[in-house]
């Protein structure tokens, strides 16, 4: 169960606080008896009339109901009154969820595990019996046969057989019947019940009084086969989408399994305790060794080791912490052992979150299923006119000593086939399927109109900074003065750096880590220059690194071979430090954010799959025209103030573009706000995700390619579906109804009508299913 206010998207780092408010909350229920779209249809009719509620969305494929209220005016007493009295349940888990972990709706499971094994029992008997029903009716076909025993001791026995089908295979179809009835709703069980009920009503009144035909010049014929068959067919349509809606949510199922079950707490004295998760809590210092699930979220406060977090980010490759790094729950620890301090336990952590976001996104609805919706609400009351017309017909123009065959065999297949199943199925099974797979891969969508319009997107707007870069400075270029050895000059400019926390600082440090220099050289009398630099005595001599102001108050000149040097950097859009030893000159660092190691790559994608990939930074065109050369960008805007951003995205949809914003930082907000589809990276903030359409779980461009490719390859699965659903009772109806009769003397065995009936839901799930291997690029 749900019960929160509309909840920020999470980012991987930064997970929103839960928050709640009085003004709307949001709560989710678990629907029972829905088997057809025109069932969800009449449950959300009933949940949005009712006062108080604001918004209220049903999911067929998930069987749950997600209502925005207001808490002052309905409760959710008052909501799961108004689902039972329009003729539906709402299932209440009984077990209470344990503190501080994250809940996987067992009992729920348990209970559709068991509806599904019912199922399969109810349908095994009405298989049985239709097998021994079906050749015992065919016995006229048999003259030998038919002279041992007589038609009314026949029908009897065939009478005998049908009821069990009935009362225990098929009574739930007559029960939501008879609800539907009393309010005043019709659903697929409405069409099943009547065509069935017809069939057996009309041979049950030819097997007690066959009389009654015979005085009227009829054949007292029974239909008992037919009535079996169909209660079969349909049944094992119903156990096959069982079995498939089962897999649909496999993903939520997954992502919660992937939770710790203890954790090895170190205690005050230095003892070490496995605890079940259920009792960690906040400020717990959690000790995590080599091949060990990270227990929740917290900071490290010792040690250092490499984590996989493929299960956040999609990333396949271990991400290395050290003290002051956060680790989150569910993520693997595969190398070194550390320590970590808990920041967060159970609904609070990014796992939980993640979870949280993609079962609002199952239960969303994408626009595309309007016109489904309106279809099936009008559906099954059209349905049974056409029915009713169909029987009408047939019995006016048949032959006198057909037409009661004929009239009821196609006002039962009419019926039977029309059954909304799949048109119900088409759109949320898809976007369950694909939902659950975007979060398996680091890209977490909002809801289900993100979905769509990334489907409908054609340019992509790209900030610069933190989403084509780093988003951190790092050393490009390192040029000393001639007869100076690097080896040397580094290992004093790193350990003089190591003082400082500016980020310039922190890249100079990097950089000496990777050349392997050697950084640990004592450092005396430092001091930071502000706005300039910083100086101090290293290793006896005295050092500066900064801007070149900062030489420049030290009477310190480049020379010109540096002086030419620093030109050219300057002119690749480089930043400078100018670093003297001795008060001598004796190098240059260039500094820039480079460009991440996907970004052309994922741009090339893009754009060969026909989108229009434009940048936006707040650099100079200099800068910018650099960039966007190296990753293989033609149009761009430069020299944007934040606050002009959100104008950009405008500028764009004037052109009559729809526009996929892509950023990280609260300057983008905005802008993530005013486009078409906004994404945030992963590694930005909190309002950024929240402004946010799709998350991407890790700062990788790569994420926005898979989050498009997910939402084409869904959308283009919704619009089959649709098709399949819509082709299938287009066709189906007019053929049942006997349309070709006339031209070619076909006519459509309810029998037939009930296995196409089934087989049209079953393709709709499977082809859902595909989704499931889907793969990012």
């Amino acid at each position: 169960m749900n019960t929160s206010s509309t909840p920020a998207v999470p980012a991987a780092g930064n997970p929103p606080a839960a928050t709640d408010t009085a003004a709307t909350r949001t709560e989710t229920l678990n629907i029972e008896g829905m088997t057809c779209a025109s069932c969800s249809n009449f449950v959300e009719k009933a949940l949005s009339r009712t006062p108080g509620v604001q918004r209220a969305t049903v999911n067929l494929a998930a069987e749950k109901a997600t209502i925005e209220y207001a808490p002052g005016q309905i409760n959710r007493a008052g909501l799961k009154a108004a689902v039972e009295q329009a003729g539906y349940g709402v299932f209440e888990p009984e077990a209470p969820t344990a503190p501080g972990v994250l809940a996987s709706d067992e009992e729920l499971a348990e209970r559709k595990a068991e509806a599904y094994q019912d199922l399969k029992r109810r349908f095994q008997v009405a298989v049985g019996l239709a097998v021994v029903i079906m050749p015992l009716s065919m016995l006229m076909l048999w003259p030998a046969m038919m002279s041992r025993i007589s038609t009314p001791v026949l029908n009897y026995v065939l009478l005998a057989l049908t009821l069990p089908v009935l009362a225990y295979s098929g009574r739930e179809f007559y029960v939501s019947a008879w609800n539907g009835l009393r309010h005043r709703t019709a659903s697929m069980d409405t069409l099943i019940a009547v065509g069935t009920g017809a069939a057996f009503l009309y041979s049950l009144a030819a097997t007690v009084v066959p009389e009654f035909f015979h005085q009227r010049g009829l054949m007292p014929e029974v239909y008992y086969d037919t009535t079996a068959t169909i209660i079969a067919l349909i049944l094992l349509g119903k156990v096959l989408e069982s079995r498939a809606k089962l897999k649909t949510s496999a993903a939520i199922k997954a992502l919660i399994g992937l939770q710790a079950k203890t954790a090895r707490v170190v205690r005050p004295g230095g003892q070490e305790v496995d605890i079940p998760l259920a009792q960690v809590q906040t400020g717990d210092e959690v000790l995590v060794r080599p091949g060990e699930k990270v227990a929740t979220d917290g900071v490290i406060l010792e040690g250092r080791s490499a984590l996989d977090e493929s299960m956040l980010t999609g990333e396949s490759l271990p991400v290395e912490k050290k003290a002051g790094d956060q680790v989150f729950g569910a993520t693997i620890n595969k190398t070194g052992a550390f320590r970590f301090r808990v920041s967060k336990v159970g609904t609070d952590t990014v796992l939980a979150q993640i979870v949280k976001l993609v079962e609002e996104a199952q239960g969303s609805r994408a626009p595309i299923q309007r016109l489904a919706d309106k279809v099936s609400a009008v559906f099954v009351p059209v349905v049974i006119m056409v029915a009713i017309a169909t029987f009408v017909i047939w019995f006016d123009l048949a032959a006198p000593e057909q037409r009661v065959p004929l009239a009821l065999v196609n006002f039962v297949a009419v019926l039977i086939i029309a059954c909304p199943c799949a048109l119900g199925l088409a759109t949320p099974t898809a976007i369950m399927v694909g939902t659950g797979k975007g979060a398996e891969h680091g890209v977490l969508i909002r809801n289900a109109e993100a979905l769509e319009k990334a489907y409908q997107v054609n340019t992509v707007l790209l900030d610069k900074t933190g989403t084509i870069t780093k988003g951190e400075p790092a050393v490009t270029d390192f040029v000393v003065a001639s007869g100076t050895a690097p080896a040397t000059v580094l290992p004093l400019l790193a350990a003089l750096e190591r003082q400082s926390e500016h980020p310039l600082a922190e890249a100079v440090v990097r950089y000496a880590a990777d050349q392997q220099a050697d950084t640990s050289a004592p450092v005396a009398d430092f001091v930071a220059h502000e706005g300039r630099g910083a100086g101090a005595t290293v290793q006896g001599q005295a050092v500066l690194i900064g801007n070149r102001r900062l030489l420049e108050e030290n009477n310190i000149g480049l020379g010109a071979e540096l002086e030419q040097a620093a030109a050219e950097l300057l002119a690749q859009a480089r930043t400078l430090l100018y670093a003297a030893v001795g008060g001598q000159a004796v190098a240059l660092v260039g500094v820039a954010d480079t460009v991440r190691d996907t970004s052309a790559a994922a741009i090339r994608h893009l754009q060969a799959e026909g989108l229009e990939v434009v940048m936006m930074t707040g650099d100079n065109r200099q800068t910018a025209e650099k960039v966007a050369g190296q990753v293989g960008i033609t149009r761009f805007f430069a020299e944007v103030l934040p606050a002009d951003k959100a104008g950009k995205v405008k500028e764009l949809q004037a052109e009559g573009r729809i526009v996929a914003m892509v950023g990280d930082g609260i300057n983008d907000a905005p802008a993530l706000a005013q486009a078409d589809l906004g994404l945030a990276m992963g590694g930005g903030t909190d309002v950024a995700m929240e402004a946010a359409g799709i998350t991407l779980m890790r700062s990788d461009l790569q994420g926005v390619v898979t989050a498009i490719d997910l939402s084409r390859q869904t959308m283009r699965t919704i619009k089959q579906n649709l098709f399949f659903a819509f082709i299938y009772n287009t066709l189906g109806i007019p053929i049942a109804a006997g349309l070709l009769y006339p031209f070619t003397g076909w006519l459509l065995s309810p029998m037939l009508a009930a296995g196409a009936m089934a087989l049209s839901s079953v393709s709709v799930l499977t082809n859902s299913l595909r989704l499931r291997g889907f793969k990012a690029n």
